[in-house]
């Protein structure tokens, strides 16, 4: 088959960037003829603040990679989609938040009739939304031939918006793990195995505990780190520290605040700003284990993350997040923005000889057969 794939890729950074690069990869590996199309200007700084772009790649490059897209050339949407329509079978549109859904219909309007189109939706509609994102969702996914959602809950939300003659399937998101441009393509291109700690026979980390918990990623209302400070000051030992680290959405002044009102402020380090692909190793081998609080989610790549580096995780019953922790074997889990739980879910953590059990199950993901699944269901030869 010959497939575009709209969405972005290196010089943008993150998951939706891995994603993308990852995906066609593994697409071109099964014969099909792929193309990105990427972005050479993706979104203005109103709806995204941070840092867009990286230096070094995340992973190994797709050479087939056209960067046409710019949100600020709308005359060029029509245009690529011309040209996609006449050169692709299918044409996937990634979409990572509901604005994009105005560039993605001039392209579909330049796609035409002449090949197949698809939705990938990595949120159907965000956390935190505007007064448009239900209506530019809506008017997207009643365009394209067919979605393709994250999980069940995400699957019913875009059933929602797309209507009865779109069909809609869902898959779980794939490992696609930061890693450097030079590290070894591990597995059928999983991320580096280099948890940057001592290997045990279990794959994870031997030694001691570190006395550290971790949050990493972008940090937003939603995640809630607010709700882990305030469990943290409830019922973390006295000597154990909390590193926040990841990009700050307007949130810094209010969380430093938030350590110093609960006398925490010298055992938590907020490392503000992306963290690059080749700190990764060190990052988390400093950390007992990875703390996702979230208040919603719907897919993350954090626990993957979490448990190539040989961690366990402590995350609430949020989106997918359950679905990829064994709670009580690889990891904890708790009640969404409640303090008291994950209070009790830390307190358990580091009780004694619980931390080093939960370590000793941690086993990395197998890449290859999530994206086989991924794959087919993308490709429509599987319900």
């Amino acid at each position: 088959m010959r497939i575009s794939l709209v969405g972005p890729a290196h010089p943008y950074k993150g998951g939706g960037a891995r994603h993308t690069t990852e995906l066609a990869h593994r697409l071109a590996a099964r014969g099909h003829e792929t193309v990105v199309e990427t972005w050479r200007a993706q979104y203005p700084a109103l709806l995204y603040p941070g840092r867009q772009t990286v230096p070094a790649p995340e992973g190994e490059p797709f050479p087939a990679t056209r960067r046409d897209l710019a949100w600020n050339r709308p005359w060029g949407w029509w245009r690529a989609g011309r040209r996609m329509g006449a050169a692709a079978d299918l044409v996937v549109v990634t979409v990572l938040i509901p604005a994009q859904a105005v560039p993605y219909l001039g392209v579909l309007a330049g796609v035409g009739g002449r090949a197949r189109t698809l939705a990938l939706c990595h949120n159907v509609l965000p956390h935190e939304r505007r007064p448009a994102d239900t209506a530019l969702m809506r008017t997207l996914l009643r365009r394209v031939g067919g979605v393709l959602a994250h999980s069940p809950e995400q699957a019913r939300a875009a059933c929602g918006l797309a209507g009865e003659d779109v069909p809609v399937r869902w898959a779980p998101l794939p490992p696609h793990l930061p890693r450097a441009r030079d590290a070894d393509r591990a597995g059928e291109g999983g991320a580096s195995g280099d948890g940057g700690g001592e290997s045990g026979p279990n794959g994870g980390r031997s030694g001691g505990l570190r006395r550290n918990l971790l949050f990493f990623g972008l940090v937003r209302h939603y995640k809630g780190v607010d709700v882990l400070l305030r469990a943290f000051a409830r019922s973390a030992p006295p000597d154990v520290g909390l590193t926040v680290a990841g990009e700050f959405w307007g949130t810094a002044p209010e969380l430093r605040g938030l350590a110093a009102e609960l006398g925490i402020a010298d055992r938590v380090d907020f490392r503000e700003g992306y963290v690059p692909a080749d700190e990764l190793p060190a990052l988390f081998a400093g950390a007992d284990a990875l703390v996702l609080p979230y208040r919603s989610a719907t897919a993350t790549q954090n626990v993957h993350l979490a448990h190539e580096h040989g961690l366990p995780v402590i995350a609430t019953r949020a989106g997918a997040l359950a679905d990829a922790v064994a709670d009580g074997k690889d990891g904890l889990l708790c009640a969404p923005d409640d303090p008291a739980d994950l209070a009790d879910a830390l307190r358990r953590f580091y009780a004694p000889g619980a931390a080093e059990r939960l370590r000793a199950a941690v086993r990395p993901a197998d890449p290859g057969p999530l994206w086989d699944g991924y794959i087919d269901a993308l490709l429509g030869e599987r319900d």
